[in-house]
């Protein structure tokens, strides 16, 4: 397979690199940390004048009808910048699932809003048990529609969202609603993450839903393809996360000196940079053949979670590297680096760790062979 770049794949690519660059500065950053929320609308209003993000979306919607290879050639910019903005959670999490599965008036509600820059979608399908296969709200039947209650953890984006799509279980039969952030007996309960960005705990409180507010087709599926898409997307932070901290190493080792020589004139530490650049080659190459393969419609069931585990696995062992390779700099959190190894720690786990997609791909293989 050519993952060669075309020309407009590398415009996209470009266009994103000047957007974050000019307006994710390490200082831009730590100003939007101080913040209550975490969110750089500034950035966030640019992304969504340059069609970026309702990128994914179908011309109908008001967006650039782009697959998840270009999706993840941005996602990648942002995890360079480590830009506080939801765009993982609005174009994966969110708006994908409502483009490929709502109805009309679902997707004129959300879509062209989303396109606009005006309104965030997310998406809430992890349990309080912490897995990626999230499980269904328990749903009641009330008239024609439902009473819905449970929890759901870790959703990104929760304090600035306008809508969340989450499972449901309607009579017995697993679905996928979207439900406004705002809806009568919907709790959120907000918390800062390693990465310093804001989730929350929904609660679901007897929350209703009508038949409008569902999406069309079966649960397990919508959830699979939702799930495949975001875990992809969050590789692709992660690989644009250790690009930028290895570049910053690279760039710290070979200016500071030590016993009269820069410290990449020696052996040890040239060979932890070297294994931390294989592993972010690693990182690279299963992302894009997982997000090439999906965009073909081939089976993913064992790209995703070889991507997802080698952006967990192989990303933790970049950032301690970059950290430690920048020494007493590397401890001081006024220095940027640091902020990616807090973004890499915190998405090696999102949506499913290191053992969790390893025990995929194993139950995948396994069910193969046998």
């Amino acid at each position: 397979v050519d993952f060669d770049l075309t020309d407009n794949q590398q415009a996209l690519a470009d266009l994103a690199e000047r957007i974050f660059g000019d307006l994710a500065t390490a200082d831009r950053v730590a100003e939007v940390e101080a913040t209550d929320d975490r969110f750089d609308r500034n950035l966030w209003g640019a992304l969504a004048e340059a069609g970026l993000v309702g990128m994914a979306l179908p011309e109908r919607d008001g967006g650039l009808d782009l697959g998840l290879v270009e999706t993840c050639l941005v996602l990648q910019q942002q995890g360079r910048r480590v830009a506080p903005v939801p765009l993982l959670a609005t174009t994966t999490l969110g708006a994908w699932a409502i483009a490929a599965y709502g109805s009309d008036a679902l997707r004129a509600r959300w879509l062209e809003g989303v396109a606009q820059g005006h309104r965030i979608l997310t998406g809430a399908w992890t349990d309080p048990a912490g897995t990626d296969e999230s499980r269904p709200l328990t749903g009641l039947a009330d008239g024609v529609g439902w009473r819905v209650s449970g929890e759901k953890v870790a959703v990104a984006a929760a304090g600035v969202a306008d809508a969340v799509v989450v499972p449901v279980d309607t009579d017995g039969s697993r679905r996928v609603a979207v439900v406004p952030i705002d809806a009568d007996g919907l709790t959120v309960s907000l918390a800062e993450t390693t990465s310093r960005e804001i989730h929350g705990t929904l609660r679901f409180d007897n929350v209703a839903i009508g038949p409008e507010d569902l999406l069309d087709g079966d649960g397990d599926e919508i959830t699979r393809s939702v799930l495949d898409r975001a875990q992809i997307g969050a590789c692709a932070v992660v690989l644009g996360c250790c690009e930028e901290a290895l570049a910053m190493t690279a760039a710290h080792v070979s200016e500071r000196e030590q016993f009269g020589r820069p410290l990449s004139t020696n052996q040890g530490v040239a060979l932890q940079a070297a294994d931390a650049a294989i592993d972010t080659e690693g990182i690279r190459v299963t992302l894009q053949q997982a997000a090439w393969s999906l965009d073909n419609g081939l089976d993913v069931s064992q790209a995703v979670p070889t991507a997802k585990w080698w952006a967990s696995e192989a990303g933790q062992r970049v950032v301690v590297t970059t950290q430690h390779l920048h020494g007493g700099t590397g401890a001081d959190i006024s220095h940027p680096v640091h902020r990616y190894f807090l973004w890499v720690v915190h998405l090696a786990d999102s949506l499913g760790g290191a053992g969790a997609h390893l025990a995929r791909l194993g139950s995948t293989i396994a069910t193969r062979v046998s």
